[in-house]
């Protein structure tokens, strides 16, 4: 692999990586913030009808908290999971590639001493 493929497999991997992170940060934040200010119990005025267990306790949100919750954390752990499968192939390339250079530096120490 040409060390601009690599470059270049090494950055991709970086800009999934991290907004994922981001984005799982964000969900854990919000859940938090969630757990603190929702109430416990289901409020039918508010439309809080749909229960969520979070560090088990049951809170209840409104539909639209629900789908916004579940976007970021599913789209979070999408994303981050593919930046780390192109984190894994990069260190794997990266690997052969440091291997192959030892053993060619192995192959020319034995012809000079040899």
């Amino acid at each position: 692999m040409k060390p601009t493929h690599l470059t270049a497999l090494r950055f991709f991997a970086l800009l999934l990586l991290l907004p994922g992170l981001a984005g799982l940060i964000a969900s854990a934040m919000m859940s938090t913030h969630y757990l603190e200010a929702m109430p416990r119990v289901p409020v039918m005025v508010e439309g809080r009808i749909v229960p969520r267990e979070i560090h088990g306790t049951v809170i209840y949100q409104t539909p639209v908290e629900n789908r916004r919750l579940n976007q970021i954390e599913f789209s979070s752990v999408g994303v981050f999971v593919v930046g780390l499968g192109l984190c894994l192939i990069y260190l794997e390339k990266w690997g052969s590639l440091q291997q192959r250079a030892g053993d060619e530096r192995e192959g020319e120490l034995a012809e000079n001493h040899g």
